[in-house]
């Protein structure tokens, strides 16, 4: 469990400029995997500058982040989230999203979301 602390600092660090929109990336490998947002597409996207491109759109309906619960085991996490939205169309809300980490060699290397899907695809054009 040695590295337990060390993901713990990654996160705390990410989650620091995630929720200040800003800083969060320098924590991430260049190679970072995401899995998430599209359950009818499961393939990952690979590459610290696509995870960027995600979250530049995610960062215009998301308003404010908090951690609500994170679990640390060596060099896995799981981190529950909550979020606070206001989607193009005006509609606002709060929900949840479980985070599942990996980090190695001293960075974030991949992370797998799970949200409600369906809220998002019903308030967001596509």
């Amino acid at each position: 469990m040695a590295n337990t602390a060390t993901t713990k600092q990654l996160l705390e660090s990410y989650y620091k400029g995630f929720a200040q929109k800003e800083g969060w990336e320098s924590v991430l490998a260049e190679d970072f995997v995401f899995t998430g947002g599209d359950m009818t597409r499961p393939e990952p996207i690979v590459g610290k500058a696509a995870y960027r491109q995600v979250i530049d759109r995610f960062s215009r309906v998301f308003n404010s982040m908090q951690v609500k619960q994170m679990i640390v085991e060596g060099d896995k996490a799981c981190v529950i989230g909550r979020y606070s939205y206001t989607f193009p169309n005006g509609a606002g809300m709060t929900g949840d999203v479980a985070e599942i980490w990996e980090a190695r060699n001293g960075k974030l290397q991949a992370l797998t979301i799970f949200f409600d899907t369906l809220t998002f695809h019903k308030n967001t054009p596509a």
